[in-house]
């Protein structure tokens, strides 16, 4: 096993944590509509949780107003449901089978809401990227107690883990502090 693919593994895994915490920062909510907002909504369809985006089109006709069109007439309520219970803050209007949702003012009480729920996104990227760190340094340890690396180039190895792991979480607390920033942002 070289040090270059097992390198590359754990960066590409690190990367993989980071694009995690994006995907879920940019369902939070800054004052400004965006198809993204449901993006964590799941939907009791069929036997089974689905995420909003298959079973409705989800799209942004005014800055201020999202709109649901749904393409099973009996998934309406369920949808409008799944929306109500997602701790979003959103309530939507039904006209037929589309679910228009106006995107009120954020309020104080609100956006630390949203800035709490960022920290909590936060914390699971880096559980995540911890984990492969931890993954990472099983491999050093077994890959030395086979005796195919030695002492010295576990150490250089543990470190080169180390770095990324730390430089991986350093990007998400500063992805977090933009994110909060503007939700904040008045």
């Amino acid at each position: 096993m070289s040090i270059t693919a097992d390198h590359k593994d754990l960066q590409r895994r690190m990367e993989g944590a980071i694009a995690a915490f994006k995907h879920d920062i940019a369902s939070l909510r800054t004052g400004r509509a965006s198809s993204n907002l449901l993006d964590a909504v799941e939907v009791d369809a069929y036997g089974g949780r689905m995420p909003i985006n298959q079973v409705a089109t989800v799209s942004v006709p005014e800055a201020r107003m999202i709109s649901v069109s749904v393409w099973d007439k009996s998934m309406v309520g369920a949808v409008d449901r799944a929306i109500r219970e997602s701790n979003l803050g959103f309530n939507p209007i039904m006209d037929g089978t589309t679910l228009r949702i106006p995107l009120p003012e954020l309020n104080e009480q609100r956006r630390k809401e949203l800035v709490k729920l960022a920290h909590q996104y936060a914390e699971a990227g880096r559980v995540a990227a911890r984990h492969v760190r931890r993954d990472g340094m099983e491999a050093l340890k077994k890959l030395e107690k086979d005796g195919d690396i030695s002492q010295d180039e576990h150490r250089q190895r543990h470190e080169k883990v180390q770095k990324l792991t730390d430089d991986t979480i350093t990007d998400i607390d500063k992805l977090l502090a933009v994110k909060e920033a503007e939700i904040m942002q008045v």
